[in-house]
């Protein structure tokens, strides 16, 4: 991949609130593309305006001084996530410690922080996560199928999930709130109740703090023309599936989603594992502090 440095104009954006998903306050990205190359990826699509997102990555080279400009601006010390629309730990991060320098920066202004990646480079970090965790931190690991198999097909250049569920465990031990996102969650290919058993099974295994699901995926202009193309090599017979189903629907569900809902749910339940994500919460952080 080809990978340039461009300046950015602005870093943090504001999320529509309320966040009921994840939280946030603000987003940010530090890159532009993602080496990981998921099949499904919705960051394809025309609306997020990213170009030649399969050949090369853009990154942005002054995001250390807006970063500081912003956070010093900000009178909200609400929740910063990383991870909507690229991996902020994909391989190239190994060479630019883009957001490596960018947690450090985020610890030394004590903002909360949630990250969304597929990778166990994110343990690299783990001191500085141990110091942003004291005032709120979550890690998610995007997880859609339990066998490392179909992941390499789907998730090309990804870390695969047994790595990404060791990575779980390490947080855990290190007192750090991680879990696992069950999305998307392709339809007549990861929706068999095995998968959903593996993955839930496999997170309580590694002491995951919670498991978050979506029982599909969505598809649009180029993302759907993509992905389309990629079932025609990887998986033949399913794209008549997926136009006799959907058609043109931006939202495409997954087939059984009431009893494959009600299967999560049971299994979580008896491995007590919860289904939302605890957000960070100023006052009881500040209250805790103080008292200390």
């Amino acid at each position: 991949m080809k990978v340039i440095p461009i300046q950015a104009k602005k870093l943090l954006s504001h999320v529509k609130q309320p966040d009921d998903w994840f939280g946030l306050k603000y987003n940010m990205n530090l890159y532009r593309g993602c080496q990981h190359q998921c099949i499904y990826c919705d960051t394809r699509s025309e609306c997020y305006q990213v170009k030649n997102f399969s050949t090369e990555i853009r990154y942005k080279e002054n995001f250390a001084e807006l970063l500081r400009q912003e956070l010093a601006a900000k009178r909200v010390h609400g929740t910063i996530g990383l991870g909507s629309m690229n991996d902020p730990y994909m391989p190239l991060e190994k060479q630019l410690s883009l957001t490596r320098k960018a947690l450090m920066i985020i610890a030394e202004f004590q903002f909360p922080v949630h990250i969304i990646t597929k990778s166990d480079l994110i343990l690299r970090d783990l001191k500085i996560l141990e110091k942003i965790a004291r005032v709120y931190l979550t890690v998610s690991f995007s997880i859609t199928t339990c066998e490392d198999r179909l992941a390499r097909k789907i998730e090309p250049y990804a870390p695969l999930p047994s790595a990404r569920w060791h990575a779980l465990n390490i947080l855990r031990q290190h007192k750090i709130q991680a879990g696992v996102l069950m999305m998307p969650l392709l339809p007549f290919i990861e929706d068999d109740r095995a998968n959903i058993i593996g993955i839930v099974k496999n997170t309580a295994k590694n002491n995951g703090s919670y498991i978050l699901p979506a029982f599909g995926m969505t598809l649009r202009d180029r993302q759907r023309e993509y992905f389309f193309n990629k079932l025609d090599q990887l998986f033949p017979d399913i794209r008549p599936k997926y136009e006799a189903q959907f058609g043109n629907s931006y939202g495409c569900s997954v087939p059984r989603a009431k009893s494959l809902k009600k299967l999560f749910n049971s299994q979580c339940e008896s491995f007590d594992l919860p289904r939302r994500i605890p957000f960070y919460q100023k006052n009881k952080v500040e209250q805790l502090t103080l008292f200390f």
